[in-house]
C-alpha cells in the first residue's frame, strides 16, 4: 500500500498538515519536509487527489478514483456499479476518470455509510433508472445528522475552515428542531443482506456496523473482492470523532471484521487508502486491525471494572508493538474515553458531578485567592517551560475564566497550543489544535487593541 496510501493520508491530514505548518512558521520554528507548494495543496481536503490523471485499475473490472473519500466502480457488460461517491467537490473529477475506463450506464450506487465524503457525489452519478442502496439505519443516521446540523456545521467549520462550511443563521436555528426532515435518497434499503446480479456478476451487500450504525460492505464473489468502506484504514480507527458522534461500538467493529475475514477475500478495497491484494496479506492486516480494537476495548473494560477513572485509562492504555497500527487518524486515548462513556454515560461516580453548576464556576474565586489572572498565567508559563503543555492550557483557561482579556494568559494559551501543534502527527488533533491557535490569536489581537 504505497502510492495511493500517500495520496490518501494526504486526504486524512490535508488541511491539518497545512494548518500545522502555518502555525509552526508563525511561532518561528522551522518547517521541514514540505515545499510551500505542497503545503498549499494540503490546505483543502477537497483538493486531495486533484493531480490524478487516470483511474487506478485494481483489476480488469474494478477502477478507483482517489480523494478525501474514494469512488470505486465495478464495470459489467450490463452497466456499472459505483461504491461510494466521495465529497461533492470531487464528484465531477471522479466521474470523468472512471468513465474514461467504462462509460456504461450507472445501474447501482452503493453507499457504505452516510458520511459526506461517501454520499456527496450521488447526484453527479445518479441516472434516471439508477438504484441507490443503503442499509436500514441510513434513515436514522441522516436524520441524526440533519437534526444536529447547526452544531455539526460549527464543529466542521472549526476543524476544516478551508472547506467553507456554511453555518446556520440565527434565524434558521430559531425555526426549531426538525427531527425527521432529512432527504432520504436511497431507493433500496435492507436490514442484514441484499443480493443482486448485474451482467453476470453477483453482488452481496452486507450490514457491517462499525464506523456508523448504517455501515455496509460489498462482497463480489467473482473477483473475491470486499469493499469495506471505513471499517478499515491504515490507522487506529476513529472510534470517537472529535466533531461528535453517537457511540461507535468496538465489538461491532470486531464482528464486522470477522464477517469479512470469513469470506477470505483476495482483494480488500477500503474507501480511504489503497486496495490490498493477496489473501494472506489481507488476513494478516485485517486480523491485526481487529485485534488492536479488541485489545483497547478489553483493557478499557478491565480498567473500568477495577474502578479506574477515564482519565487514568486514557493515560495508561497503549497498544503493544505487535498491534501498533499507528494513530495518524484515530487516537487510542479518545477511543478509550469513547468506550468508557458509551458504556457508562456522563456520570463519573463523583456526587459533585450531579449538579448543573460546572466546575469552572469555582475558578474565578480561586484565581483571586492565587493572586489574580497574572499570577496564574505565570504558572502556565512555567508549565510551558517545563514541557507540561496540556497542564499549561488548563492553567491559562483558569486564568481567563477570571479575566477573559488577560494578555499574559492568552499568550500562554497560544504558546501551549502551538507547542502541542508542532509535536502532533494526528490529523484530527491537528485540526482542533489549529482551531485553538486561531481562536487564541483572535482573542489576543482583540485584547491588545487600545
Amino acid at each position: 500500500m504505497q502510492g495511493n496510501l500517500t495520496r490518501t493520508f494526504a486526504s486524512l491530514a490535508s488541511f491539518a498538515s497545512f494548518a500545522k505548518a502555518a502555525a509552526i512558521v508563525a511561532t518561528g520554528l522551522l518547517v521541514s519536509g514540505h515545499s510551500m507548494g505542497q503545503l498549499g495543496a494540503m490546505m483543502n481536503p477537497g483538493l486531495v487527489g486533484r493531480d490524478q490523471t487516470e483511474a487506478i485499475r485494481i483489476n480488469d473490472a474494478i477502477f478507483q478514483a482517489t480523494g478525501f473519500g474514494n469512488t470505486t466502480m465495478v464495470a459489467t457488460p450490463a452497466g456499472n456499479v459505483i461504491v461510494d461517491t466521495s465529497l461533492i467537490v470531487n464528484a465531477a473529477r471522479h466521474k470523468r476518470l472512471l468513465q474514461a475506463e467504462d462509460d456504461g450506464p450507472v445501474k447501482y450506487i452503493i453507499l457504505t455509510h452516510a458520511h459526506g465524503d461517501h454520499i456527496g457525489g450521488v447526484n453527479a452519478w445518479r441516472e434516471e433508472d439508477t438504484e441507490i442502496i443503503a442499509q436500514d439505519e441510513h434513515y436514522e443516521f441522516v436524520n441524526y445528522q440533519n437534526r444536529l446540523k447547526g452544531l455539526f456545521s460549527q464543529r466542521n467549520a472549526a476543524q476544516f475552515p478551508s472547506l467553507n462550511v456554511v453555518q446556520l443563521s440565527e434565524l434558521e436555528i430559531a425555526e426549531g428542531v426538525d427531527n425527521f426532515g432529512a432527504e432520504i435518497v436511497p431507493t433500496i434499503m435492507f436490514e442484514e443482506e441484499y443480493n443482486f446480479e448485474l451482467g453476470g456478476v453477483e453482488f452481496n451487500v452486507l450490514h457491517t456496523p462499525g464506523e456508523t450504525y448504517d455501515h455496509l460492505s460489498v462482497w463480489v464473489p467473482k473477483y473475491r473482492a470486499a469493499f469495506v468502506g471505513d471499517n478499515f484504514y491504515t490507522s487506529f480507527p476513529n472510534m470517537y470523532t472529535l466533531r461528535g458522534t453517537k457511540p461507535r461500538w468496538a465489538l461491532d467493529y470486531v464482528d464486522s471484521i470477522n464477517r469479512i475475514l470469513a469470506l477470505e477475500p483476495e482483494i480488500l478495497i477500503p474507501s480511504h487508502g489503497d486496495a490490498i491484494i493477496g489473501e494472506q496479506q489481507i488476513q494478516r492486516e485485517l486480523t491485526r486491525y481487529r485485534d488492536a480494537i479488541l485489545y483497547v476495548h478489553d483493557k478499557t473494560v478491565l480498567g473500568m471494572n477495577q474502578g479506574k477513572d477515564v482519565h487514568t485509562l486514557m493515560a495508561e492504555i497503549s497498544l503493544p508493538s505487535d498491534l501498533d497500527i499507528g494513530e495518524g487518524y484515530g487516537r487510542i486515548s479518545w477511543s478509550v474515553r469513547g468506550i468508557y462513556e458509551s458504556y457508562m454515560g456522563w456520570f463519573d461516580g463523583n456526587p459533585t458531578s450531579m449538579f448543573s453548576t460546572p466546575v469552572d464556576e469555582a475558578y474565578p474565586q480561586l484565581v483571586e485567592l492565587a493572586g489574580g489572572a497574572e499570577a496564574v498565567a505565570m504558572l502556565a508559563e512555567a508549565q510551558i517551560e517545563s514541557g507540561d503543555f496540556e497542564l499549561a492550557l488548563h492553567s491559562a483557561d483558569i486564568a481567563l475564566s477570571a479575566e477573559p482579556q488577560s494578555v499574559r494568559a492568552l499568550q500562554a494559551r497560544l504558546a501551549a497550543f502551538n507547542a502541542l501543534l508542532a509535536a502532533s502527527d494526528n490529523s484530527n488533533e491537528i485540526g482542533w489544535l489549529s482551531f485553538g491557535v486561531r481562536e487564541s490569536q483572535a482573542a489576543l489581537d482583540a485584547a491588545l487593541v487600545p
